[in-house]
């Protein structure tokens, strides 16, 4: 299949962008949500192990049920599980979530993918 695409003028579309968040803006809104993690757990999302995940990363019961089928069908390993859902809390300590919902759960796959 092959479809043509008209060209754009690449001055027209780089005035187009919008401004990004300033790195400084970004940078503290890492270290406030690497300050809950170890807050709340003594580590980071990312160095929780099967303990840790089983305790500070339950999900509502339609986001685990996302992260199964996604599993199923993208013969997900035990251990690509938890890292998306590893990922799926740190998804949720960025948003100010206490708990892992399913939105969390379908941004973490996508990433994952």
């Amino acid at each position: 299949m092959h479809v043509e695409v008209a060209r754009e003028n690449p001055a027209l579309l780089a005035a187009a962008q919008p401004a990004g968040e300033e790195s400084a803006t970004v940078a503290a809104r890492v270290a406030r949500c690497r300050a809950v993690q170890l807050e709340r757990q003594g580590v980071l999302n990312a160095q929780l192990d099967a303990a840790g995940l089983r305790r500070w990363c339950r999900a509502a019961p339609d986001a685990t049920a996302l992260l199964v089928r996604a599993a199923e069908r993208l013969a997900l390993s035990a251990r690509s599980q938890h890292k998306v859902l590893k990922l799926a809390r740190t998804i949720a300590d960025f948003a100010g979530g206490t708990d892992i919902d399913s939105a969390h759960v379908a941004e973490a796959i996508g990433y994952r993918v």
